[in-house]
């Protein structure tokens, strides 16, 4: 049987670090929330048949979102935990009964809005046919430095094959289910699935690929996407 796409967007987050009211997920940007824009950047893939939102169990704002035109290849799951690693896991187990252990889940960021197709679709042609999985990604350019508690500079770090991770992060449902399952707290699914002794593969992505995390990264986001409908 023929593997097929799935799309995981976790949902749950309070936005914190955000500066503003509300989960930062909902915020406008380019005259749609954040997450629609993040969703539909998934579906532009028409490989993708269904991106499931895993949702707080009290979130009331989805409703509220104009999904028309795409409403019928989204499905809310309201099962969020605690953490990106519980909302990740408990979509998985929800969604299990729609998706087969061979099937791809690509999971993918709320607040990263600006995925574009080509890097998408390099992801999808690259991964399609691994052993493993892969994750978006971008070669570190700039210098890094390690600190200490004052402040202080320590070391500067070779920065020879380190990659930033972005999304999707693109795994099987059976391999990225038992990964979490065997895991504790990880900031990526990759993460996990190297915990399994994996070696997941890097596909560049783009710079434009960016993650909202503060109130002032809107203006950024809303310019690239603008730049898009232009």
């Amino acid at each position: 049987m023929t593997a097929r796409f799935f799309g995981l967007v976790p949902a749950a987050g309070s936005g914190s670090r955000f500066g503003i009211a509300g989960p930062k997920q909902y915020s406008r940007l380019a005259g749609k929330s954040m997450l629609r824009h993040s969703v539909e950047s998934l579906l532009a893939a028409p490989e993708v048949q269904t991106v499931f939102v895993v949702l707080a169990p009290g979130d009331e704002e989805f409703r509220k979102i104009d999904w028309k035109g795409i409403d019928a290849r989204v499905a809310p799951l309201y099962c969020g935990g605690a953490s990106r690693r519980d909302s990740v896991l408990n979509g998985l187990v929800a969604a299990a009964s729609a998706v087969d252990p061979d099937d791809w889940m690509l999971v993918h960021d709320a607040a990263r809005p600006c995925l574009g197709p080509a890097e998408l679709r390099r992801l999808i042609d690259a991964v399609g046919g691994d052993e493993v999985g892969g994750i978006l990604a971008i070669p570190v350019a700039d210098t890094l430095k390690r600190g200490d508690e004052d402040g202080r500079i320590v070391e500067t770090e070779p920065r020879d094959h380190l990659w930033q991770a972005q999304t999707p992060q693109m795994f099987r449902h059976g391999t990225l289910l038992h990964a979490l399952r065997g895991t504790g707290p990880v900031t990526d699914e990759a993460s996990a699935v190297e915990a399994l002794g994996y070696k997941p593969r890097l596909v560049e992505g783009s710079t434009t690929n960016l993650k909202v995390t503060f109130a002032s990264d809107l203006q950024i986001a809303e310019g690239l996407l603008g730049s898009r409908r232009t």
